[in-house]
């Protein structure tokens, strides 16, 4: 029981951990800064792994929210 507690308490810690990733990069993005470069400030080695992170929290891409910004 406490392997799958820690396991769950893991999951939950890496998905808040993705969230806070994501709102500051959304922010960084509606300040007018590129996906590449929000990333790379923030350390993420691959844009596509934050892309799809991104749009499974958001509901839409990195570009698409940002598009959405700019408007």
């Amino acid at each position: 029981h406490k392997a799958i507690r820690r396991q769950r308490q893991m999951c939950k810690e890496t998905e808040y951990i993705q969230r806070v990733r994501v709102d500051k990069i959304a922010q960084m993005l509606s300040e007018g800064k590129t996906v590449s470069e929000s990333a790379f400030e923030l350390g993420f080695p691959d844009i596509k792994n934050i892309s799809r992170t991104f749009k499974k929290i958001k509901g839409v891409s990195p570009s698409e929210y940002s598009k959405m910004k700019r408007k």
